[in-house]
This record gives C-alpha cells, structure tokens and sequence, in this order.
C-alpha cells in the first residue's frame, strides 16, 4: 500500500499509510493524519490516492508543501521523493495500491425441469416454462428472468439476468413466428387477387 515514512522526530506518527481517495494531511485532529507541528497548517494539504499514484495538492498552506525542496501547489509523488509540509519531512516509501476485487460466488440454478412433451420448466419460476437461453453462460430462463429493453425502431432486446449478456429464444420461436405471420400474408395474397383460385 501507498506509504510515506515520518523523517521529522517528536511526532507521535511514523508513517503514512494511505487509502484509496482523498486523505487529509494537518494539524487539526479532524484531518486523516494529525502532524501536531507548529509549521503545519490545520488543513494542509490533501494526498489522493489512485490506481495511478498519488497526487500532492496543497490547501493553500501558511508555509507550504515541497518536492524535493521545490514548491509545489499540486505534483505527483514517486517513490524516493522528499516531502516537506513545513518543517516536517517525509520520504514516499511507496506509491502502489493494491485494489483487491472480491470473488461473488453466485448460486448456481437448479437444472430444468424436462416436460415429457421436450419443453424446459423455468428453474427459478417452477410455474413458467422456459423460453429464454443466454449463449454466454448457458442460464436457462422465463420471460420474468430475463431483462427486456427496447432498443431504436422498437425492437426488444431480452438481456440476461446473470451476465447480462444478448439471450436467444429456445426452439427457434422467433423464427416460427416470422414464418407464421408470412404464412398469414401469403394466404391475405392469394383470396384477395384470387391467386391459387381453380379455373373454370
């Protein structure tokens, strides 16, 4: 962890230790780190912590914060770097954080239900059959486990409730669907022209 080491001695802190954000640096109690010394301002300066480094910026200070002797009002700290706040001195030991992601161990569904007529029993909703499988993570859901949005020209689009990934239809029933609906339109065709009509 970003860590800067307490050179001045008669303070009671030794080290730095920071946290991901903003820390506060002063002589009040109400800062993150209390360095209780008369050239210390009571708000000082603020040390951010990021994935990046760790970035200096001065409060507008009485005696001012330094780099390697030279004043800064906001500067990027490396590791080796002489930090003054005042008079007291401190030596960045350490930039680097460690940014730790928590494993979510999710609960892996029942396996479907089989209808003897071949159609998939919702494992979540045992009274709803299955109309829904993401190609990602192989979830098999109903349509009140998947997430719908509408995207432009109205389309849905049916997201998975696990990896929120595109789902599918099982068995093809957009496709059934399409086919039905030109069935439809074939047959409006034929007895409105009279196409198909024997001929007398």
């Amino acid at each position: 962890m970003a860590r800067l080491l307490v050179k001045t001695e008669d303070l009671n802190l030794q080290t730095l230790e920071l946290r991901l954000g903003v820390n506060n640096v002063g002589r009040s109690p109400e800062n993150d780190f209390q360095l209780n010394h008369p050239t210390v301002s009571t708000h000082h300066c603020e040390l951010i912590l990021s994935s990046e480094g760790i970035v200096l910026h001065d409060c507008d200070s009485t005696n001012g914060s330094f780099i390697n002797g030279q004043p800064v009002s906001e500067a990027w700290l490396e590791p080796g770097n002489e930090v003054k706040f005042g008079d007291v001195a401190l030596l960045v030991e350490s930039t680097e954080v460690d940014i730790s992601i928590p494993r979510i161990e999710r609960e892996i569904p029942k396996p479907p239900v089989v209808l003897p007529n071949g159609e998939l029993v919702c494992p979540r909703h045992p009274e709803a059959l299955a109309k829904f499988q993401c190609p990602n993570c192989r979830e098999i859901m109903c349509g009140n486990c998947v997430r719908m949005m509408r995207i432009k020209g109205g389309k849905p689009l049916y997201l998975c409730c696990v990896c929120h990934q595109k789902c599918e239809r099982i068995g093809g029933e957009a496709s059934k669907e399409k086919k039905g609906f030109f069935s439809r339109l074939e047959q409006t065709v034929r007895l409105k022209f009279g196409f198909g009509r024997p001929r007398e």
